[in-house]
Parts: structure tokens; sequence; C-alpha cells
């Protein structure tokens, strides 16, 4: 095993180096279980951005009011030594004020604000004060970025690609034109010549996602804005269309001010292609043609970042064409300041058998080296690991914990870096910390080895709560910390959360939800979920079991592969493995078991019900599923994934397409009769809405208990507060009426 920790280790290693206290909390008998409306009282406290010199860090706080079904969002500024109270920055007045950046120099903080009516760039002094408006642009500005020199602000926005090439003047007064025409019109009708025309929850009919670069600029006078120039004009997204090939910053500045680097959609085959690229261009450029920097890979490049000395450019990197789950290595390559090139990119993580999410650059100035931060998700927590470039057959794990870590950031010469930390008891919250600690291997250090032979080390360092924004509501409830074990399953292990109840009491009976997670290629992580949160299904009064089956993220690239072509194989006998582990448990009862699952966790629901384990189970609970590959396909909206997945194209591999698709066993829901709660949405474009239909219409006309609810403005998640709140009453009432709470 490689460096990740038992729980109870981290505070052995914060208190032997001096960590912080954790804040009061009242008695276990004065705590109260979680109830669905406090989901909707947390802050939600997001996008960290620490400041030049590391002394402050903005992000933005997200509250819910469930009674007026909306949410706002403000600007928040806190000093990383945690010496002072955190500040609130912004009044959005029930807008979004959200995704602060700093100034080269400090002194302002760029942000996307809706208070104008429509997402636009504000900037406001980082003492506080009244923000001003950058842009005012038709089609609406968002993922701000300052210039090295601080001259310029890139952004993206959606815009039709037939008026692009067009002076910004023109074309924004035709795109707003269009907008309107289409918004006026009594006809609705949609005309589609390629695709995508549609992704996620939205229709993007002919509108590409396009890079501008206007001058910051802040005129006194109301109305008057820079005007900004489209750098990558033509029909092609600069940024992003799939969250898969986000890195989160998906576009910046070359040293030299003068270009963008960005992630840019396959230029061909954007349906069913992988070949995300990254591409240049000047900020003076009105030519649709691109620079493409990375022509030697054809599968995906992502998230380009230059080191803070400007002299080398990191991005991650997939190996396998077509195939989104590949493992996502980190490779760096020396450039000139105006971003070309200047030798061949070499992997970091080759040796490691993980995959990294996001990543940092650090000017580390003990060991005069650039050294770069990063997550990966490790066996059922997403970590902090450190790695220096000239090293990179050497890495430490950093701050180590089960955990999820995200938004890395540091300061520009490397000394304090802040982060968001969440787990199962708690959402995410920023924390700081201090130097990094230079690569000198000590020879009565623990040596352990990771996969690929690589050398490990832990690292545990003095953390600083930050936000500490749900202080006091954490204080008020009864979270019991999960436990994580092992479940033997052929060829190795699975790793599954178990959380128990408020109140438990281990001399009585409970009964269990086994919840499935979606992907298939991800894991149920010590980490926060607004959505799916198991605290609060546990404070229903059930031991609620979260199994990382083959597919899973974080226990090895062979594990994840696993699970192309095979869903109803291998993963499922992992889950029945799970499940037999989970029937022996003395406090578990075994008649009272129910399981949940969305998206391909809701596949496996359908698979339970059309196969031997059903009768195991009290009721199922679908929500946004894949029931029939076939017609799965053909409205989807990324096809690379369902081809991939079976191994070709559905007139090609018809057997791969029928082999594991519940629709094709639908016979077999009347055999077990297994009540089945099934939840779809109209926007949800990724498994479409049609998924549901077939399948209630299936179990309506065989009898078997049923129920169906349908979200009309939702897509493959429930959003609205409101409609979160009704939602989690019809899934614990589904439960309760089949698999009733409470241990006896």
């Amino acid at each position: 095993m490689y460096a990740a920790l038992r729980p109870g280790a981290l505070a052995a290693l914060i208190l032997l180096t001096g960590g912080l206290a954790a804040p009061a909390r009242l008695d276990a008998a004065d705590k109260r279980p979680m109830k669905i409306e406090d989901l909707y009282k947390f802050k939600r406290v997001a996008a960290p951005q620490i400041a030049p010199d590391g002394k402050r860090v903005a992000y933005q706080v997200g509250t819910v009011d469930l009674d007026a079904n909306k949410s706002s969002t403000a600007l928040w500024v806190a000093a990383t030594d945690g010496k002072t109270p955190p500040k609130q920055l912004t009044d959005p007045k029930g807008k979004r004020d959200a995704a602060p950046r700093w100034s080269p120099d400090g002194t302002k903080i760029l942000f996307e604000s809706t208070r104008s009516g429509s997402s636009q760039l504000w900037v406001v002094a980082a003492d506080g004060g009244e923000p001003k408006q950058l842009t005012d642009i038709s089609t609406g500005a968002s993922n701000g970025q300052w210039s090295p020199d601080g001259t310029h602000v890139a952004f993206a926005s959606s815009v039709f690609a037939e008026f692009s090439e067009k002076p910004f003047a023109e074309s924004d007064k035709l795109n707003k034109a269009k907008d309107d025409e289409i918004e006026k019109s009594p006809v609705k009708a949609k005309v589609f010549t390629k695709l995508f025309y549609r992704h996620w929850d939205e229709y993007v009919g002919d509108k590409r996602q396009h890079l501008f670069v206007v001058e910051a600029k802040f005129g006194d006078k109301a109305g008057e804005f820079p005007e900004p120039r489209d750098v990558t004009p033509g029909d092609r997204d600069a940024n992003p269309t799939s969250s898969t090939f986000s890195s989160g910053d998906d576009f910046t500045f070359t040293p030299d001010s003068k270009h963008l680097v960005f992630t840019a959609v396959p230029e061909r085959d954007e349906a069913w292609s992988t070949n995300y690229e990254l591409c240049r261009v000047s900020v003076t450029n009105t030519s649709p043609k691109w620079e493409t920097l990375t022509t030697a890979n054809k599968a995906a490049d992502s998230g380009p970042k230059f080191s803070p000395d400007g002299k080398k450019l990191a991005w991650r990197a997939q190996k396998k064409a077509g195939y989104e789950a590949d493992k996502w290595d980190i490779v760096v390559a020396d450039c000139k300041p105006d971003g070309t090139l200047a030798g061949e990119p070499k992997p970091l993580l080759e040796k490691y058998d993980r995959s990294a999410n996001e990543f940092t650059w650090v000017d580390n100035p003990r060991i005069k080296q650039p050294t770069i931060f990063y997550t990966a998700d490790t066996e059922g927590a997403t970590l902090q690991y450190v790695t220096r470039i000239d090293q990179p057959g050497d890495m430490r794990q950093h701050i180590s914990a089960y955990q999820s870590v995200s938004g890395l950031t540091a300061s520009r010469d490397g000394t304090v870096r802040t982060w968001l930390v969440a787990s199962m008891t708690s959402p995410p919250e920023i924390r700081a910390t201090g130097e990094v600690e230079p690569f000198v291997i000590k020879a009565e250090e623990p040596k352990q080895v990771a996969p690929g032979g690589l050398h490990m080390y832990s690292i545990a360092t003095r953390q600083v709560e930050v936000s500490k924004a749900n202080d006091a509501l954490l204080a008020e409830l009864d979270l019991p910390r999960p436990e994580s074990v092992k479940v033997k399953i052929e060829d190795g292990e699975m790793q599954m959360w178990v959380l128990k109840p408020p109140g438990f009491d281990p001399k009585k009976k409970w009964p269990v939800v086994y919840l499935v997670h979606g992907g298939p290629q991800g894991a149920w992580e010590d980490g926060w979920s607004y959505r799916w949160n198991p605290s609060l299904w546990a404070a229903q009064g059930y031991v609620v079991v979260l199994p990382n089956p083959r597919g899973s993220t974080g226990f090895g690239q062979k594990f994840v592969d696993e699970i192309t072509g095979d869903w109803g194989g291998k993963c499922y006998r992992d889950l029945v493995a799970g499940l037999d582990y989970v029937e022996k448990l003395p406090f578990v009862d075994k008649d009272r078991i129910g399981s949940a699952g969305a998206s391909f966790g809701g596949y496996m629901m359908n698979w339970f019900a059309v196969n031997d384990i059903a009768p195991r189970f009290k009721c199922l609970i679908t929500h946004c599923s894949v029931w029939n590959f076939e017609s799965m396909w053909g409205t989807t909206d990324e096809l690379w994934f369902d081809e991939w997945e079976h191994g070709g194209l559905p007139w090609e591999k018809p057997g791969k397409y029928a082999e594991f698709s519940p629709h094709k066993k639908a016979g077999n829901l009347a055999k077990h009769k297994t009540p089945m709660l099934v939840v779809h949405n109209d926007l949800d474009f990724r498994c479409p809405i049609g998924q549901g239909h077939e399948l209630f219409s299936a179990l309506q006309r065989q009898g078997v208990p049923s129920r169906m609810v349908n979200f009309p403005d939702e897509g493959h998640w429930v959003l609205k507060p409101k409609n979160g709140a009704y939602w989690h009453k019809e899934v614990f009432g589904w439960l309760t009426k089949y698999a009733p709470p409470g241990g006896k």
C-alpha cells in the first residue's frame, strides 16, 4: 500500500505537528440527527483563490433560501493565518457573485456576477468598496482570467459562430438580435446540422464557446465599457463542452501576456472524439486558424498552466483515444515566454498508478525548484500530493487524511497554500498551510512503496482553519464518522464505507440502504454532497453502505478499466459480494434492505431488478438511469462514451449492446416484483427521459409496484431547492414504505 492513512491517524499527526484543535462541539447526547432542511442551511464555500502575497484568500459562499426556492452567492475574504474573522466582500442582493480572481498586484478582485441581469465580469477593490462592471456582452461572460501584466482580462462566452468574425459591436448586436428573435418567436422549432446540438441539460444549437480578451479599464461613467475581441472566432469551441475534460482553469495567458493557451474541443467529430487539444492564439487574433500545441497526442489534453518562472508549461493528458476514463497524467514541457513549446512533454506520473485531478504550481524557495501539487482519488478519498518536476520518481502525499481535497492555490512565492477540504461529516471549508517542505529524504522516514515501485512519504503540517462558515450548524448535528471496510472479491478486495445512524445501538437490528455510485468511473469518497448525502440518509434511521466496486477510481487504472464492456459482470459480482458482507453483520436486519443509485448507479438498480439478487432488496430506487443500451446510443449527447463501452457502433457490435442491457431481461421484473421508484427528468440529455419511460412502462405492464417521479425543469441532477427537498421526501418515503427505518 502507498501512503494512505487510517482515519484515526490524522488526529495524531496534527497533534504532533501543532495543528489547531477542533472547535468545541456539543456532547453527543445534546446533538440531533440531520434533517432535509439542514442540507439547505449549510453555507456552500467554493472557489478559493489566494492573494499573490499569500496573506489573504478570496472565495465564494452560497446560501440557499428554501422557502423562496432560490439561492445567492457572495464573495468573502479571509486571512490565511486565521487570526482575524472572515469578511464578506460583496453583497449581491439575491444575485450571484462568484469565481474570484486576484489582480497580479493584489489590489483588485475580478469576479462573475449576475447583479446586472446577466452573467458579466466585475471588479472590486480587495479591501472592499463598490464593484465596477467590466463587461457588457449580450451573450454573457464567465471564467475571467487576468493577464500576468494586469493589463487585460480573458473570458469565455457562447456566441453564434456565424457572426464571430465580424467586429465586436456588429457581432454582439447580431447575437442579441438572434437570441431575442428566438425568445419572442411563437415558433419554437429547432434546426440542427451537426452534433453536438445539446449537452447535459441545454440545447446549444449553433452556439460555440469562444474566448474574448478585453482591456482591464474601468471607466467612471455608467455605461462605458471597453470593447472585447473574440480571439477564437469560427465554428469550434475554444472551451470544454464536457466537464469530463475540464480542469477548472481551461485557458491561460502566456507569460508575455500576448497570447492565450487553451483547451479546445476536437476540430472534427466532437460528439464521438476525445481528442481535446491545447491550442494557442495571439490576443489580437481575428482568424479561425489556431496553432495546436499537442498534435502528437490523439487522446485528451487539458488545463494548461505555466510555471511561476514562465519557463515551463504543464497540463493533464490521457493516452487512449476515445476513452474518457483513461488515466490522467501531468506532463511538463519547456516553453518560451510566448507559450510555444521548446521541448518534448515529459510525464510526471508515468509510474504512479493513480489519475491526477487538478494541480497547481508552487515556486519552492527552499529547494529552488518548481514543484507541483495535485489531487488524486485514493481509496475512497481525494488526497493531496506533491512532486518535484526534476524528481518524478519520488512523490509525497501531503497532509494525509481520509477526506476530499480540491481547489488548490498557492501564493506567488510558494510559501502559503490554500485548499478546500470536505468529508462525510463536514461540507467544504478552506484550510491554509505555510512553507513547502524540501525533498530531503531522511533515513529514519518510513518508506512505503506505491504501485509501480515509487517511494512515497507522508507529510503532515500545521493547518489553519480559515473559512469556518458552518461551525455553528455542525455543532448541532450528530454526524457519525464512516468506517472503511474491505470485502473479498474475485481477484482481490473492494473498499466499502459503512455509516451508522445517529443513536446507533449495536444490540439492535437495523435496516440498510445500499448505495451504488454513478460514473461508472467514479467513487464514494469521504467527501460531502449536497445531492446524495450519506449522512442525511443515515439520519433517517438506516445503516448506509457505500461500495466501491470494479470501475471505481482511486484503486489503480486496471480496477477502473475492468468495468469497460462488463457493466453486468465483475462489477455486479463485486456488489453481490458487498451485499453478502452486509447481510452477515450482526446489527443488520437483512429483511429490511433497500438499494438506490443514480446514472450508472441507476443502471445497476435496473440490473438488480432483472437478476436473481432482486428478492434480497425490499425496494429499489433508480434515478436518471440507463435501461436500454440500444436506444441510449442514439439519444445521449456524448457518443464516445457508449462507443467505447461497447467496442463500436450498435450495428457493428449488436451483441455487446445487448449483453448487459436490462431491457433484454425485462420479463424478470414480473418474476421478482421488487418495488421500484423511478426518477427521471425531461432535461436530462445524458441519460435521456426515454430511458425512464421505457423502464416505467415495463414495470407497470407487468404489475410491479412502481412509482415514477418526473421533474420537467431538471436535468441529470435535481438542483432547484424546492425540487431537491421534494426529491428527498419521495425517496425517503419509498424506503419507509418497504424497509421501515430504525433499530429493532
